[in-house]
Formats: structure tokens, sequence, C-alpha cells
């Protein structure tokens, strides 16, 4: 089931700070929200919330309806004009053959309305103390670290795909000094949490300026000095090195509710999949794609790199990018319309 929120969790608020305006949160359907490109009225604009819920109720020192004011009209002027940046022609999405499972823009898909959000975040931070927002909530950002730190043992070949490897027991001297990126890292605390796990070399990047100056002022706050934060753009990474792990907790998701999401969300895997070491594992978290539709795209990805014709015909494992490797089991369930889900699943692949 996709396109499910998890409320994000809430930092107390202290004594005498005013409440921010809540927008109203909703439930999105399997295959995407129900917004658009006309986000004109109080209503419509919280079109937003369709696959996350926007902002967490605590002290806000900038103005919210200007925030979502100013963000809807660079959505709907370069909708209109049809300049929104587009992808190199290899990546040109085709509208005619749009995938069911395309999530419809948002301006959450928009670098603007992530630099104003920050910039908010970055203000309480330095008015508040506050950390923001926990995207997907602390469980599962806790749940992502120690399951990571288990997928090590599949990097050295110790389990085979499919395995359960919470239950696995992990050598820290193995991968304590393997090198983790985290693509979208916003506030960077699942970085805190994967240093809590035993993680030496630890790198976080965002395309907001904000985001990375509120990431290192939290690290030295809660003492993660070394944890590297820089600000890049995965879409078009100036990154020299390599990774044994990237993670990706909503960033994908994000880059999916851009208008020209498709193309930018290949434009991703290709980054991506230079940016991750030979034998090495992407985790990726989602609340807007099932493990199922992950999946899908990951094999979409390989057959326009190597060719429909080639994958079709069972080429084999060396025409794969990417493989499977397991999921997280854990997360709370849910039935709707007979069908069985998660509101949030996390996903493995290893680089091949």
């Amino acid at each position: 089931m996709a396109g499910i929120r998890l409320t994000p969790e809430e930092p107390e608020m202290p004594v005498g700070t005013p409440p921010r305006p809540q927008l109203p949160a909703s439930v999105a359907g399997a295959g995407g929200g129900s917004g658009g490109l006309e986000m004109a009225s109080d209503d419509e604009r919280s079109v937003a919330a369709d696959s996350w819920s926007v902002r967490s109720e605590y002290g806000s020192t900038l103005d919210d309806d200007q925030r979502y004011a100013d963000a809807a009209e660079v959505l709907a002027a370069a909708a209109a004009s049809a300049n929104f940046p587009s992808a190199a022609s290899d990546y040109c999405s085709d509208k005619e053959d749009q995938d069911p499972g395309d999530v419809e823009g948002s301006m959450l898909g928009l670098q603007s309305y992530w630099d104003a959000s920050y910039s908010e975040d970055l203000a309480n931070f330095q008015e508040h103390g506050h950390a923001g927002e926990i995207w997907f909530g602390a469980d599962v950002m806790d749940t992502v670290a120690v399951w990571t730190k288990s997928l090590c043992n599949i990097i050295q070949g110790g389990i085979p795909s499919g395995h359960d490897s919470m239950k696995s027991e992990v050598d820290e001297q193995l991968f304590s000094n393997y090198p983790v990126l985290d693509v979208g890292t916003g506030n960077g605390l699942l970085l805190q949490a994967l240093a809590k796990q035993g993680f030496t070399d630890l790198t976080g990047t965002d395309y907001s300026e904000g985001a990375i100056e509120l990431a290192r002022n939290l690290a030295t706050r809660d003492g993660f000095d070394s944890i590297k934060f820089l600000v890049d753009d995965i879409l078009e990474t100036k990154l020299d090195r390599k990774f044994k792990i990237i993670t990706d907790k909503g960033t994908l998701d994000a880059i999916g509710l851009h208008p020209d999401g498709r193309a930018k969300r290949i434009m991703y895997w290709e980054s991506v999949s230079n940016l991750v070491e030979p034998g090495g594992i992407v985790v990726i978290t989602s609340c807007n794609h099932t493990k199922d539709e992950l999946l899908q795209e990951v094999e979409e990805f390989s057959k326009r790199k190597f060719g429909k014709e080639n994958m079709d015909e069972g080429a084999g494992p060396a025409s794969q990018i990417f493989r499977y490797i397991d999921h997280v089991r854990t997360y709370p369930t849910i039935m709707f319309g007979g069908v069985e889900g998660s509101q949030v699943c996390t996903v493995a692949f290893q680089r091949m």
C-alpha cells in the first residue's frame, strides 16, 4: 500500500510557545496523491499533505501562509511556462507513457519548498533548540539504523538474499569503517542513529543549505562532530568518492513529487549507482511506494541501461545493476481494500 504517511515525531513545545497553523493531514491511495499543479486556495494547498503531513506543531518564526503561497506560485508559474528543469535528453520523461505508480507533482518536490522549510527549522532550533521533524517517526529511524547494521553481513557474503538479516550477529570490526552516505539527509538524525550503531565514516548530503547548517548544529550539540555534512544535489552530485552503504529516508519520495518526477527518479538511480561501491548496499525507506513498486523501478532502470531486449531474454545477473536483498519485515501492517500493507517500507538493494 503506497502513499500512506506516518505522522512525524513532534518535539515538545516549551511553555509559552505559540502554536503554528496545522494543515489537515490526508491519507493518499496507492499510486499517488490527488494533488496537482493548482494550489491557490486553502483547501487546494492541503494537497501537499497527500504524501506527507507537512510540518509539526511547534513555534514558528516564519509565516506559513506566505511560505505556501510562495511555493505554490513557483510551481504554478513553472507549470504554465513548461519551464521546469528538464533531465538530460536520455532521461526525458514521456508524458504519453506515464507509469501507473507515478505520484502527481506537488510543492514538496521543489527545492524552494525545502529551502523555506529548513530555514524555518533552523530558526526554531536557534530560538527554541528544536531538532525539527523525524520523518516517518523515531521508531522507523531506529529500525532503519539497526537493520542497516545487520545488512553488513551481506556485504561480507555472510548471509544470502531474502534472509531475515535482523536476527544475524554482526562483527563491529568489519563494518565500523564502512563509508556511509545519507542522501537528502535533512536534519541528519538518521546519521546520528547510525553512529550509535557503531558506524564511524558517515557523510550526509542535502541540496538545501539550511538543512546542512541545521544538521551540523545538531551533530555538534549531540556530540557527533565526526559526521560530515555537505551541500550536494544527488541528481547533480559533485561527490568524487564511493560508499559501501547509501541510505535514503524519504528523498526518493520527494524527488518523485517534482512535476517531472519520473525523469528525475531515473537520474536519481543513475547517480546512486555511480556512488555505491560494487557489492555495496542501498537502503531506501519510502511512504509513497511499496516494496514491489521499488523493485519494479530498479528493474526498469536496469532495462534502460542494458536494453529491454537483453533483460527480457534473461541475460542474468551480469545485466543487473542492483539486486534485491531484503526488506524490513517488522513494521506494523494494516488491511485496506482486502490488501495487507504497511504505512512505510524499507528495502535494500546490492550493487552488482
